[in-house]
């Protein structure tokens, strides 16, 4: 289940994420749409980097054990309405489709998936929930590309 804060206009299909969370996690996720300001000082204060992003994830600090006995999420995606706009014109899909590439995105990294640090691990496993939906390639597999 998707708990929705959408700070901005943009439309979101949640019936669309949801599908995708399912495939996923049984966990509630809490997905956030915000704007670049509050962006660019999340991504300062939580990553020392002083910019916007297009996506961040807060995985819940508890141990697993305690949210499968309690039923906490786990936990928060934040996405920057502008990013999505930018890359749905840029790569000429759906705003929808672009949401969607940085849901899953957001929900790999939640799941402990880091494509910094792993050996493509996240990078597979983004691309096979991206061909099950039939979406467009996302941005670690278009970073890949080129």
């Amino acid at each position: 289940m998707i708990d929705l804060d959408n700070q901005t206009s943009l439309a979101v299909d949640l019936e669309a994420l949801e599908k995708i969370a399912d495939t996923l996690s049984t966990k509630e996720v809490e997905l956030i749409i915000t704007d670049d300001k509050t962006m660019q000082e999340l991504n300062a204060e939580h990553r020392g980097k002083n910019k916007v992003t297009d996506v961040l994830s807060f995985p819940m600090e508890t141990p697993f054990t305690e949210q499968s006995i309690f039923g906490m999420p786990l936990g928060s995606i934040i996405i920057a309405e502008s990013f999505v706009k930018e890359k749905a014109v840029e790569f000429g899909h759906t705003v929808q489709d672009e949401l969607s590439l940085l849901f899953i995105h957001g929900m790999l990294h939640l799941l402990g998936f880091d494509h910094e640090k792993d050996e493509g691990e996240m990078r597979i496993r983004e691309k096979e929930i991206i061909e099950e939906f039939d979406l467009p390639n996302s941005l670690i597999v278009r970073t890949e590309e080129s």
